[in-house]
């Protein structure tokens, strides 16, 4: 950690020190939030921190800091590790909060570095990052969390890539996170800028520059160091007055002048002037022992000081003594530190050429007796020119970051390495491996940061090079590998082909079997036939040779040419294999018990589906791969499983922690789930998770999705429907349907609510046509698939079906008690909501028919399933169903229906009489259209009256404005 100094009084910051005491105070209740902390170096910014560190402690925050260097580009995570380490050394609240998070452990110094369970290649940051948060989340269930990352402008990529995670995926979690960064460091092409506009775009977010103090308070500032540092600083009111108008306010510049004027009789004439003209006031033996400290960074270690300075003890405390009594370094529990970075800059920027270069060396000799990171290591050697030594520690320093979860640390090391190559004779002996597999390993690297063009690019140009088959098959596997898991255009299925080909087809390899899982995986576009041949031959070859990851992978993709062209039980049985089989790889295994779950979930065996799902989730959460893209999945199957079952409290349980305020498409994805509920149950939860969606529901604009399209403009359109609105409601079908191919499946549960909507409000002749477009599309999807027919629908797709033949047939006058009783039977399988809703209909085709006994049945068994799940808008649509048919009950109303009573029944008053007209016929239950009819207006002029009745009563739906009439009619009854 990093050493503290003497506090003095905060000076001319009281708005900002407000600003950012109100995030704590907001995670205290509940709300996370980031401050980013901005200013020129010396300006404040670890004076200010400082103080809200304290002031945390004081309220018993659980407070983690860390620090960034400007090594950390070449040092993964530095600021999390130095966090981390201070957890280590406090007495947190249930044991070792680190035991729990094998990811994190391995990052401290003398741990395991390769512990079980912890995950390798692109899934190993994904754990990390989901460890970082999984951890916060659990500490600040003991009490709220302060986490500080100082010096973020020299933040290392995967530092940079987890702020961004916790910024856009904490929510709830009693947790604040303050970053610090120098604003005058910021160059037009420094990586920090896109990040920093990224979060700033962000409300969790807060932004705060700190301007310069002015000069009341700068004097303050200056008098309480002379008073705390009881340093007589005997200099005139006119001196005092030249450091006010030289230091421009800036509080670290004026103490330096301050102190230069008191010690060198006068102001010094530039910043590097005045900073070393406190070096030079020292002896030669410290100015010596300062030099060597700035070559070691911000700050060192005391043996290694006393090693590399070349001093006995006694001659080193003296010389230390002496440096620390002039406030150029401090002193902390294992070593020093400089009171300030700028200072270190000034003296490392001082020596000389020659200098620089043998004091590197020397501490890279000094590093590597001792054990030293090879990234450290890396860095001495670079500076030190020593090239072989360089080369070594550089790719050592790769292998380590990629296994730590830091890819693009890897690929930066291993670039350098593959730069220096061909100047270090020997180079093979020395690394112990070759440049081709440097290469390939840099390649991996860089997609596992996300950089799949770097990793295209240079696996393209590896190609011409090689002559080995074994490699050539290698590196086109890769190839294949990388082009489709990017959108990077063309070439995937060469390359895949090439990889497969390169090889003997009758000798079984490891190779083989992942060239041709490969293989069969670029052809799923293309070809049911070549991806089913492809994958069995993948999983002849992976079976031969033990390969278990390409086994689980050729069994899933048969899995899912079968689910398009083939039955149920073979897609079960191929997905069981898989998942019997297991894999070493989290990511495969999360991925055959995810597909697993999900197709039992499809077919309607629920219990199943739950405990799969279940345990998926389980893994992912002790992994820390609870936002990985499998771990995020299968976190949605759970909660719609527990939805279709009928167990919305449990579902909401697990929405709850789905998060609102969304920034990236996967949580996006996650949020939009919680629609299902949200508009179920009613109420205006939906309209902000729908806002908050919006950037991600337009999958032709940058940033859009098509999951989050197809599942926030469907429950928009329901929502739509329950507030009577069909209009808007098929204006969002229309946008979805836009969007999914014909075979998709999902566009039946589309076409069925956009044939709802039909139903309530479009003329007549306009309305059929459309729906018969609608029930056609929807057909299509039931009947075929990716590859030509379908063999099979599954129960839930089924019951799709049957929903919106059933509507069609309500559009054009033609619902007998059949079709809905069909429909009703089809989601019978378990999907308890939907069968409710089914059932609703099935009631008024009953009554139309003349049925009314075995309407008051299904109406009853409909309400007790609105009322059990919460169900609000279907249960007041239900009641007002219910009043109409003169059914008593169950007798009591439905909960909001009753509130809105309460609340709306005076805006009755400000009805117009045709307003008034319109809402008797509205509690009656009559669509737009048939409002319309009676009083003989067009449809568009009764939706412009609805939706001037519900704004005027302060209600969102037709059933509550019906609840209200109801509630006025029946007391003016009594």
């Amino acid at each position: 950690m990093t050493p503290k100094t003497v506090q003095t009084a905060l000076m001319g910051r009281s708005t900002e020190l407000g600003r950012l005491l109100g995030v704590l105070d907001a995670a205290e209740d509940g709300l996370a939030g980031v401050a980013l902390v901005g200013g020129d170096a010396g300006i404040g910014k670890t004076r200010l921190v400082s103080e809200v560190r304290d002031l945390a402690e004081e309220r018993e925050f659980t407070v983690l800091a860390g620090q960034c260097a400007e090594l950390g580009d070449a040092l993964p995570y530095l600021p999390l590790v130095d966090a981390l380490r201070g957890l280590a050394e406090l007495n947190a609240p249930g044991g070792d909060p680190l035991a729990a998070w094998p990811a994190l452990l391995r990052l401290l110094p003398g741990a395991d570095p390769d512990p079980a369970g912890v995950a390798t290649g692109a899934l190993a940051q994904q754990q990390l990052f989901g460890s970082v948060l999984g951890l916060l989340a659990s500490l600040a269930e003991h009490r709220p969390v302060l986490v500080v990352f100082e010096d973020l402008h020299w933040a290392d990529r995967s530092t940079r890539d987890l702020l961004v995670f916790l910024t856009r995926m904490l929510q709830r979690e009693r947790v604040t996170l303050i970053g610090t960064y120098r604003t005058d460091d910021l160059h037009r092409r420094h990586p920090l800028r896109p990040v920093l506009a990224e979060l700033q775009r962000l409300p969790l977010v807060g932004t705060i520059e700190l301007p310069p103090l002015g000069d009341d308070d700068l004097a303050r500032h200056l008098a309480d160091v002379d008073g705390a540092s009881r340093q007589p600083v005997g200099v005139t009111d006119d001196v005092i007055g030249q450091v006010l108008e030289r230091a421009g306010g800036n509080p670290f510049f004026a103490e330096e002048l301050l102190t230069a004027a008191a010690t060198c009789g006068g102001v010094p004439g530039s910043l590097s002037d005045l900073l070393l003209s406190r070096v030079e006031a020292l002896s030669d033996q410290a100015r010596h022992v300062l030099r060597v400290a700035a070559v070691a960074g911000h700050s060192v270690d005391h043996d290694m000081l006393a090693d590399a300075a070349g001093l006995g003890e006694v001659a080193l405390d003296d010389t230390l003594r002496e440096i620390v009594s002039r406030g150029l370094l401090t002193a902390g529990r294992h070593g020093y530190a400089f009171r300030h970075a700028l200072l270190q800059e000034s003296v490392y920027d001082d020596l000389l050429p020659g200098e620089r270069t043998r004091l590197h060396g020397a501490f890279a000799r000094l590093l590597a007796a001792r054990g030293a990171p090879a990234a450290e290591l890396a860095h001495h050697y670079q500076a030190g020119h020593d090239l072989p030594g360089a080369l070594r520690a550089s790719v050592e320093a790769g292998r380590i970051a990629a296994g730590l979860g830091a890819p693009a640390e890897a690929h930066r090391h291993l670039d350098r390495a593959l730069e220096i190559w061909e100047h270090v004779p020997d180079a093979e002996r020395i690394t112990g491996t070759s440049a081709v597999r440097i290469a390939l390993s840099s390649a991996a690297a860089a997609a596992d940061a996300g950089e799949y063009r770097r990793a295209v690019a240079q696996i393209r140009r590896l190609l011409p090079t090689l002559g080995d088959p074994l490699l050539i098959s290698e590196a086109n596997e890769r190839l294949a590998y990388y082009l489709s898991d990017s959108d990077l255009g063309s070439g995937m299925v060469e390359a895949a082909r090439a990889a497969v080909d390169a090889l003997p087809p009758d000798e079984p390899t490891p190779l083989l079997a992942r060239a041709l899982a490969t293989y069969a995986r670029t052809m799923f576009a293309t070809s049911a036939t070549a991806v089913r041949d492809l994958a069995a031959r993948a999983l002849d070859a992976a079976r031969a040779v033990g390969a278990r990851d390409a086994e689980v992978s050729a069994l899933i993709s048969l899995a899912i040419v079968e689910e398009a062209t083939g039955t149920i039980e073979r897609v079960v049985e191929l997905l069981d294999l898989a998942a019997a089989t297991g894999s070493d790889d989290l990511s495969v295994h999360l991925r055959a018990t995810f597909h697993t779950a999900r197709v039992r979930y499809e077919h309607g065996r629920l219990e199943a589906a739950a405990r799969l799902a279940g345990a998926g989730v389980e893994l992912a959460a002790r992994s820390g791969l609870t936002w990985s893209l499998y771990g995020t999945d299968l976190r949605f199957l759970r909660f719609l499983i527990q939805y279709a079952a009928g167990d919305w409290d449990e579902a909401e349980r697990i929405a709850a922690g789905f998060g609102v305020r969304v920034g990236t498409v996967a949580a996006a994805r996650l949020s939009s789930f919680a629609l299902f509920i949200e508009v179920g149950r009613g109420g205006d939860a939906a309209d902000e998770r729908l806002s908050w969606l919006r950037p991600f529901w337009r999958p032709d604009e940058q940033g859009g999705d098509g999951l989050v399209t197809y599942m926030a403009g469907g429950l928009a359109a329901e929502q739509a429907l329950w507030r009577g609105d069909p209009e808007t409601a098929l204006r969002h079908v229309t946008a979805v349907t836009d969007t999914l191919d014909p075979f998709d499946p999902g566009l039946i549960r589309i076409c069925a609510t956009g044939l709802w909507a039909l139903a309530e409000g479009e003329a007549p002749d306009d309305a059929r046509e459309r729906a018969d477009d609608l029930i056609e599309r929807a057909r299509w999807a039931a009947a075929n698939g990716p590859y030509g027919p379908r063999e099979e629908l599954g129960p839930e797709g089924a019951a799709w079906l049957r929903r919106a033949e059933a509507e069609w047939h309500r559009v054009r006058g033609t619902a007998e008690p059949r079709v809905w009783r069909e429909a009703a039977d089809a989601f019978g399988f378990g999907f308890v909501y939907e069968e409710a809703r089914c059932r609703w209909r099935l009631t008024e085709s009953l009554l139309n028919a003349g049925e009314r006994e075995a309407a008051r049945a299904e109406w009853s068994r409909a309400v007790e399933t609105a009322e059990r799940l919460g169900a609000a808008p279907l249960r007041a649509a239900l009641e007002t169903l219910g009043r109409r048919a003169g059914f008593t009950e169950p007798s009591r109303p439905p909960a909001e229906a009753a509130d809105t009573v309460a609340v709306a029944e005076g805006g009755l008053e400000a009805l117009t009489v045709r307003e008034r007209e319109v809402l008797e016929h509205v509690a009656a239950g009559l669509s737009n259209r048939e409002i319309g009819t009676l009083l003989y207006i067009s449809q568009k002029t009764v939706s412009v009256h609805v939706s001037n009745i519900l704004a005027k009563l302060g209600v969102a739906s037709r059933t509550q404005a019906a609840a209200v009439a109801h509630g006025r009619r029946a007391a003016a009854e009594k």
